[in-house]
C-alpha cells in the first residue's frame, strides 16, 4: 500500500501491475474518500454476532492479532435478537444423524449434504465449547440442560437462556469473553482532516431502535444483571478501540466499505468508514492477511423485518464488488409468526418465536379454527416455509390481514417464566397473550443464501472467508431449519478460525485502484428499493411482480450510472447512501436469481409456478457481480456445492470443494454449468 508524507494512503491508476484477468476484484468499489489512516493486523473480523466473535476469540486464543469491526455496539446486530435458542443433538436418545434428517427435510432438496453433517457433527462440542467460555443455558433442578422443541424438528434440542432470550446470552457472554482479562477502557482516535457527522443511519434509525418502547430487548433484565460489559461501552458515534491483552483490537461504529486486495488478487484488508464525534470523513484501513465477514443478514431490503436496522446487506454487496460468488439469494425466510402492528407496519418487527409454538401455541383464524391441522404431519410445529405459505393461503381465503397465534393456555406463570421477552413486546404493544390471541403475520426473517463458501469458509476470493447469515455453506438449502443459526455461526467459525491459524496467508501490499466510475444512491432511495421489495419479492411472487420490481431496480441503477457518467454526479459519500447503495445491489441479485427460478421451493414461492420441480431446479443458482455492473448467473449440476470453491481461488483437479469435516465426508464434484449474462 503506498503512502504519501502525510501518511495517506495513495491510489495506483488503471491500467498498471497485473493484467486485469488475473484480478478477482470487478475493480467496482463505493464511491468514498482515500482513507487517510490504516492500521494493521493478522485477521480483520467483520461482525460481531455469534459468527464474528467466536472467529476472533478462536483466532486470537491460537496468537493472532485480530481486529473487530462492527456497525454500531457489539451487541447491536442480529445475535442478540435471537429468541429461540441453538439446536444440536444433546439430549439424550437424540444423534447428529436425526438432526441431519430433520435438516435435510426442511432444506427442501438443496441442502448440501457434507455442509449439514459437518454441522451437526460438530454442533454438539461446538455448544460446549459456548458454554466454557461462559454462556449460561437454561436448565432443570438436576442441574442438565433444558431442551425445547421447534419446527421440523422431531425432537427437544434446543437449548435457551433466559427462556427466550438465547441470543442475548450468547451476545453477553462472547462480549464479555473478548473484554475479558483486564482490558484497558476504550481509547479513541480521530482521522486526520474530519468533522462530525451523525451515527450510522441516525435518522432511519430513530424509530427502530432496540431501546424503544416498541420493541422491548431480549434478555434486558438479565443484562443488567449479568453483563458488565457495558459499563465500558463507548459514548454513541464514538470511534471507541478497545485492545484484550494486544489481540483483539475493537473498532465499533464503523461501516467496511470494500476489501483491499494485493495486485495478484489476493485479500489484503478492507477500508471502512469510522463515525464518532469529531468525525466526518473517518475513512480508514484495516490492513490484513484474512478478511472475514461476519456482517449478518440482509432483511432491511424489506419494509417489515425482524431485522435491526443494521442488517443492510453490507457484507454480501462488499462481497459482490470483490468478485466473489453468492448463491441462493432467492432464498429468503419469511418468519410465520411476527407480531402484526397493521398494515403500514414498517422498521423492525417483534418476532413471536417458534418456541411459544414448539410450547403447544396454536394457530387460528378469526373464528378460532386451528387451520395447520391436515396441513401437515407436525401441524403448527411444520418447517417455517410451510406454515408461513398456509398462513397465507388462510388470509387470502378469510380476507383477513393477519391470523392468531393462541397460547392463553399457557397462564400466566408460563409466559412470564418461559418468555419474558414476548410477554413485555406484546404487552407494550397493546396486546396480552395471557387473555387474548397473539396477531401474527409473515415478514422477512433469514437470509438462507448469502456469500458461497466451502467447509473452511473461503469464498471464491482467496483470502476473504464469510460465516453466519452472511454466507451460504449450503446449510440451509431452501428453508432454514429453526435454530440452526446459531449453530452454523458457531460451528463454521471455528472452522475458519482453524484454517487461518493452520494456513497463514502472506498476501502483497494492498493496492487501491483508481474509482472506476461507482455512483452512489441518494439516502432516500433505501425506501424505494423497500417498497419495490415488498411489492414484488416479498412471501409470493410471480413472474409478472418479479419482472415489475426488477425493472424498477434497473431503473433507479440506471439513473446513477447515467448521472455520473454524463455529469459526475453522484450522492454525497456517506452511511446513508453507502447503506441505499448496498441494498440496491443485493436487491438486484435476490430478483434476478427468483426469476431465474421457475418454480416453488422451500421460501421461494411462485404463484405462476406452483409446483416444486426437482428435474430442472435441484440446483443452485450463482452470481457473481462483472465489471460492466451486469450479474452473470449460472447454476450447479446437484444440490451439492461443486469444485470450485477454493482459498486460492481456483478449482484444483480432483480435489474436493469440501476438505473433509471431522468425521465426515468431502462434497461430490461437480462441473457448473454455463453463466449467462443479466443486466
Amino acid at each position: 500500500m503506498t503512502t504519501n508524507a502525510a501518511g495517506r494512503i495513495g491510489t495506483i491508476p488503471s491500467g498498471t501491475g497485473t493484467p486485469a484477468s488475473q484480478h478477482t476484484s470487478t475493480g467496482i468499489r463505493l464511491h468514498a474518500p482515500v482513507p487517510g489512516w490504516s492500521i494493521d493486523a493478522d485477521v480483520v473480523v467483520v461482525g460481531s454476532g455469534v459468527a464474528g466473535l467466536t472467529v476472533a476469540l478462536r483466532c486470537a486464543a491460537a496468537g493472532a492479532r485480530v481486529t473487530v469491526v462492527t456497525k454500531a455496539h457489539l451487541d447491536d446486530g442480529s445475535t442478540r435478537w435471537a429468541q429461540g435458542g441453538i439446536a444440536a443433538a444433546l439430549g439424550e436418545g437424540d444423534t447428529p444423524a436425526q438432526h441431519l434428517a430433520d435438516t435435510l427435510v426442511a432444506g427442501a432438496g438443496l441442502c448440501d449434504e457434507p455442509a449439514v453433517r459437518a454441522l451437526v457433527t460438530d454442533g454438539p462440542d461446538a455448544v460446549r465449547r459456548l458454554i466454557a467460555t461462559g454462556a449460561l443455558f437454561d436448565t432443570g433442578d438436576d442441574g442438565a440442560i433444558l431442551l425445547a422443541r421447534e419446527g421440523g424438528h422431531h425432537r427437544r434440542r434446543i437449548a435457551h437462556a433466559g427462556g427466550d432470550a438465547t441470543g442475548a446470552e450468547v451476545s453477553r457472554a462472547l462480549i464479555a469473553a473478548v473484554r475479558a482479562a483486564g482490558a484497558p477502557a476504550p481509547r479513541t482516535q480521530t482521522a486526520p482532516g474530519t468533522a462530525s457527522r451523525s451515527a450510522p443511519g441516525q435518522t432511519a434509525r430513530a424509530q427502530t431502535a432496540p431501546e424503544t418502547a416498541s420493541q422491548t430487548a431480549p434478555g434486558e433484565a438479565a443484562r443488567t444483571r449479568t453483563a458488565p460489559e457495558t459499563a465500558s461501552r463507548s459514548a454513541p458515534g464514538e470511534a471507541a478501540r478497545t485492545q484484550d491483552g494486544g489481540r483483539i483490537e475493537l473498532i465499533e461504529n464503523a461501516l467496511v466499505l470494500d476489501l483491499l486486495t494485493d495486485a495478484e488478487g489476493r485479500t489484503a484488508g478492507v477500508t471502512l468508514h469510522v463515525m464518532g464525534a469529531g468525525q466526518r470523513d473517518g475513512v480508514g484501513a484495516v490492513r490484513a492477511r484474512a478478511v472475514v465477514l461476519a456482517t449478518g443478514g440482509m432483511g432491511q431490503v424489506y419494509s417489515a423485518t425482524t431485522n435491526p436496522s443494521v442488517s443492510t446487506g453490507d457484507g454480501v454487496a462488499l462481497a459482490l464488488r470483490a468478485g466473489a460468488e453468492v448463491s441462493d439469494l432467492e432464498f429468503v425466510q419469511f418468519h410465520p409468526t411476527v407480531l402484526w402492528l397493521g398494515p403500514d407496519a414498517e422498521g423492525q418487527q417483534p418476532l413471536v418465536s417458534e418456541a411459544v409454538r414448539g410450547e403447544g401455541a396454536h394457530l387460528v383464524d378469526a373464528d378460532g379454527t386451528r387451520f395447520m391441522l391436515g396441513q401437515h404431519e407436525l401441524a403448527e410445529l411444520a418447517p417455517r416455509d410451510i406454515v408461513a405459505k398456509a398462513i397465507m393461503r388462510r388470509m387470502r381465503e378469510t380476507g383477513g390481514a393477519h391470523m392468531y397465534l393462541d397460547a392463553r393456555h399457557f397462564g400466566a406463570q408460563m409466559w412470564q417464566e418461559r418468555f419474558p421477552t414476548i410477554l413485555a413486546a406484546c404487552r407494550a404493544h397493546g396486546i396480552d397473550p395471557v387473555t387474548e390471541p397473539i396477531p401474527v403475520a409473515p415478514a422477512a426473517h433469514y437470509a438462507s443464501g448469502g456469500v458461497r463458501t466451502d467447509l473452511r469458509g473461503h469464498t471464491t476470493v482467496p483470502g476473504l472467508y464469510a460465516c453466519g447469515e452472511v454466507a451460504c455453506t449450503g446449510v440451509h438449502g431452501a428453508n432454514r431449519l429453526a435454530s440452526n443459526s446459531l449453530l452454523e455461526g458457531l460451528v463454521f467459525a471455528e472452522r475458519i478460525a482453524a484454517d487461518i491459524t493452520a494456513h497463514p496467508a502472506a498476501p502483497g501490499e494492498p493496492v487501491i485502484p483508481a474509482p472506476a466510475g461507482s455512483p452512489l444512491l441518494a439516502s432516500e432511495a433505501r425506501y424505494e428499493v423497500q417498497r419495490i421489495m415488498t411489492a414484488g419479492a416479498g412471501v409470493l411472487r410471480s413472474a409478472e411482480s418479479l419482472a415489475t420490481a426488477a425493472g424498477a431496480l434497473e431503473r433507479l441503477h440506471t439513473a446513477a450510472v447515467e448521472a455520473y457518467d454524463r455529469e459526475g454526479k453522484t450522492a454525497e459519500p456517506c452511511v446513508e447512501t453507502w447503506e441505499a447503495t448496498n441494498l440496491a445491489l443485493v436487491a438486484r441479485v435476490l430478483v434476478a436469481a427468483a426469476r431465474r427460478r421457475e418454480e416453488t421451493r422451500g421460501c421461494h414461492w411462485r404463484e405462476d409456478r406452483p409446483d416444486r420441480d426437482d428435474e430442472q431446479w435441484r440446483r443452485h443458482l450463482v452470481v457473481r457481480l462483472t465489471p460492466y455492473r451486469t450479474l452473470a448467473v449460472r447454476t450447479t449440476e446437484g444440490p451439492e456445492f461443486g469444485d470450485d470453491v477454493r482459498d486460492d481461488g481456483t478449482a484444483a483437479p480432483g480435489a474436493p470443494a469440501h476438505p473433509a469435516a471431522p468425521g465426515g465426508a468431502a462434497a461430490p464434484q461437480h462441473q457448473p454449468s454455463a453463466s449467462k449474462e443479466l443486466s
